[in-house]
């Protein structure tokens, strides 16, 4: 993977990778929905320990992707799920999925997640739990209009549930300058707050099929500034939690646990992820 600064049209990138990437997880090779078509969608080990009950809630989430966590959750009794996503392709999948699951109160809305207010605006206020997991916030170049979009759809004492992978990680990667053998080495700096762009034709779900949109545009936010837009829009921290685990692999070096996760061969050297949960004032 190679990397740059850029001030490229970020979401047309995004969105023409993230279009073909849909075809491959909708695919044969994608993504495993048998557990959502026997009943009850699979989560994530970090996520199914952290979420909680969410039956009778009302959830919003964003950028849903195909929708297998937004019917994962509408089965584990959510009154309704409403899943919003950037991507025509995504959007489809995810509702073709819902219908095959036979689920009459899970929708999709076609939107760009920092656009998520202009979009359903009937829903100001209308969610006891926004929804937002893996592989998400790194896409976004506006921490506070993502937290602002988060605030403006969730009731007074609704919460957030966010997990993602943590943005210490984004400093490293594979083609880094390597300091030990197996390990990644630096790429970007943490404290740069500058759009990189990537250069990746490599799935994390069906690898053998290389993409030929190849090039996404990631942002790096640091801690503090996904914590103080959270703050700024009006919601308090509850929670914090670090992880030595991902769902996926962004390293090489990873091995994957029992519990499916990809962890560090022998320590937990550095943070792979992050969740925490906030609530509206």
């Amino acid at each position: 993977m190679a990397a740059s600064s850029t001030s490229e049209d970020w979401r047309a990138l995004n969105r023409a990778n993230w279009e073909e990437r849909t075809a491959l997880h909708l695919g044969p090779s994608g993504y495993d929905v048998s557990s959502h078509l026997a009943g009850r969608g699979r989560l994530d080990g970090i996520v199914e320990a952290e979420i909680g009950d969410v039956a009778g809630l009302s959830i919003l989430h964003l950028q849903c992707h195909i929708g297998d966590d937004s019917v994962a959750l509408a089965q584990r009794g959510a009154a309704r799920v409403l899943g919003v996503d950037f991507s025509p392709a995504a959007v489809q999948g995810a509702r073709d999925l819902a219908a095959r699951c036979r689920l009459s109160n899970t929708r999709f809305v076609l939107s760009d997640v920092l656009d998520t207010p202009g979009a359903i605006p009937e829903e100001a206020g209308a969610f006891d739990l926004v929804f937002t997991s893996w592989g998400t916030i790194g896409w976004l170049p506006d921490v506070d209009r993502w937290a602002g979009a988060i605030a403006f759809a969730l009731r007074p004492g609704g919460r957030l549930y966010f997990a993602d992978i943590h943005p210490l990680c984004l400093v490293f990667d594979d083609s880094g300058a390597r300091r030990a053998e197996g390990f990644p080495g630096w790429l970007v700096p943490y404290l740069g707050r500058e759009p990189v762009r990537y250069e990746d034709a490599i799935d994390y779900a069906d690898p053998a099929r290389p993409l030929t949109n190849s090039a996404t545009v990631v942002f790096l936010h640091p801690l503090a500034d996904i914590l103080g837009a959270l703050r700024r829009a009006g919601l308090r921290l509850d929670w914090l939690h670090e992880h030595a685990r991902l769902p996926w692999a962004p390293f090489a070096g990873l091995v994957r646990g029992p519990d499916g996760l990809f962890t560090w061969p022998d320590q937990p050297w550095l943070p792979l992820g992050l969740s925490l949960a906030a609530v509206k004032a």
